[in-house]
């Protein structure tokens, strides 16, 4: 079949929740997509925030092939080699002492908001705590990580969702402060917005958060589901600030690929909340995603990943103010690291399908803003051929 036939067959047969761009994706090179075509895109996406080592790297799908001539599930009633193995490396890279291993990231969420919950309800035995999440943010599509998300357009449709959580104000600690009773029992939020525009979180804002937690023994939940993993230069973006959270979350990137996630949490929290039997899940943690995990982070320490977007995000910002000072359509730039967005006074729908028609794959974060999260390989050249492309689409 051709393109337009595989996606009118897509379109008589999935279920249509997502709008696609006309395009079917065959196969993926270093930082470079094909279609069933043969037609080469660079690609600025990195499937939402996903394929940091880019695409076909050898060692990395040896390992998986490896694995599945091992065993590729067991559950959870046993042990398995790989998941042992990727819980010491991702704690030693996140500072962080228990792991729980998911199949994404919204059921990282979900675990980190029910951890929160029991480890209130075992300090009084009361069931209506309460939990402060932030206005634009994003934590995923199931019903507990819809109750957090701070768009109402995402959640209206499927209220009532869990209760009990208000609303503050992102990088406005008034905006928090006004929020806390003495049921909160946690506040939630990215290190930096994803969906919500590529804001990061500002220093004094995210200390001053720690500092209430700590006074009101509040658990602080930092969700570095499309942030983390070397995406802001730090392998988990609150560790530039030096503000360690209770709970986090990760995914995306976490697998390169493979569905895995993770919430993991300090000792302290560790042995306060959830016991045998308050949660689970039949695939999380299986020999193969953990074969990904574990192999995803030894790339990233031998290839020198992070060092990597420390050299090439100055350049990226670069390249993207120079093309902001020169079209007054665009209002600013901002992000971190390799997670960038360009602000447009109009939807962008239009800039990204001209982009992908010039080989060029890239996505938005809301209609005004074009995001860059590109596989965390790519180079200054890279970037100059996004740039080249981009900029004859912008009009």
């Amino acid at each position: 079949m051709n393109m337009q036939e595989y996606i009118a067959e897509a379109e008589s047969a999935l279920l249509h929740t997502y709008n696609r761009y006309q395009l079917v994706l065959d196969r993926g090179d270093g930082v470079y997509l094909y279609d069933i075509e043969g037609k080469k895109y660079l690609d600025f996406c990195a499937g939402i925030a996903v394929f940091a080592l880019g695409y076909n790297n050898r060692e990395y799908n040896d390992a998986l092939k490896n694995q599945i001539d091992k065993v590729i599930h067991t559950s959870n009633y046993y042990y398995n080699v790989p998941a042992i193995e990727a819980a010491k490396k991702i704690k030693k890279i996140s500072g962080m002492d228990r792991v729980f291993f998911t199949n994404s990231g919204a059921e990282a969420v979900e675990g980190a908001l029910k951890a929160a919950r029991k480890y209130a309800w075992l300090k009084d035995g009361s069931t209506d705590h309460e939990i402060i999440a932030m206005n634009h943010s994003f934590h995923g599509r199931t019903m507990g990580a819809l109750a957090v998300t701070g768009n109402p357009k995402y959640r209206e449709a499927f209220e009532p969702l869990i209760g009990n959580i208000r609303f503050a104000d992102y990088n406005d600690i008034d905006s928090v402060k006004a929020q806390l009773t003495d049921k909160t029992c946690a506040i939630i939020l990215e290190t930096v917005q994803g969906e919500g525009g590529l804001v990061p979180a500002e220093e004094g804002f995210l200390k001053e958060i720690r500092a209430i937690c700590d006074e009101r023994d509040i658990l602080l939940i930092l969700d570095e589901i499309q942030c983390g993993m070397g995406r802001t230069g730090y392998m988990y973006a609150w560790q530039k600030y030096g503000v360690k959270p209770d709970i986090m979350t990760t995914a995306k990137a976490l697998g390169c690929g493979v569905p895995v996630g993770a919430f993991l949490m300090t000792e302290r929290v560790g042995q306060r909340s959830l016991e045998a039997g308050d949660h689970g899940t039949t695939y999380g943690g299986n020999p193969l995603a953990c074969a990904a995990v574990e192999k995803v982070l030894d790339l990233f320490e031998r290839n020198h990943i992070i060092d990597n977007v420390r050299e090439v995000a100055p350049y990226l910002e670069k390249r993207l103010d120079g093309l902001a000072a020169k079209y007054g359509c665009i209002v600013e730039r901002r992000g971190a690291g390799l997670m960038q967005g360009l602000v447009f006074d109009r939807p962008v729908r239009d800039i990204i399908s001209n982009a992908m028609d010039r080989g060029l794959i890239l996505i938005n974060a809301g209609a005004n803003i074009i995001r860059f999260v590109p596989p965390l390989v790519i180079t200054k050249e890279h970037v100059d051929e996004m740039i080249s492309i981009l900029d004859t689409c912008i009009v």
